[in-house]
């Protein structure tokens, strides 16, 4: 199992900064590669773009909780858990209604149950 992590492209778990305008004040975000990408792609479900759907997951989460601890944290959380979704709306789509999802099935996904979208997305 450990060997198809590890071949993961390093440009992946690199990270770089970048400058978001939040409540009208530029503050810097330092996240890995893979996160920006896949925020990327959410903003583009969204309409939007990157620094816009940030912008909103702030006013949202603080709306919700009143305070961000570690606000890049909430966002690799937040692109895992898009992911996540993504692969079991996926799951529901492939599968007939009485089957059991992977997910209940195991709680470790296997490679070979990853569509190609999700297997580029974790580094193949």
């Amino acid at each position: 199992m450990c060997e198809y992590f590890v071949k993961a492209d390093p440009i992946q778990y690199e990270q770089r900064s970048r400058t978001v305008r939040i409540k009208n004040v530029l503050t810097s975000i330092r996240l890995e590669n893979m996160v920006w990408d896949i925020l990327a792609e959410m903003a583009e479900e969204e309409g939007c773009t990157t620094n816009a759907l940030i912008a909103k997951f702030h006013e949202e989460i603080m709306a919700h909780r009143g305070e961000v601890p570690n606000f890049a944290s909430f966002l690799r959380v937040t692109s895992m858990r898009y992911l996540h979704r993504s692969m079991m709306n996926l799951e529901k789509q492939l599968q007939p209604p009485q089957q059991q999802s992977v997910a209940n099935l195991h709680p470790r996904i296997e490679e070979a149950h990853l569509p190609p979208k999700m297997l580029a997305a974790v580094g193949r």
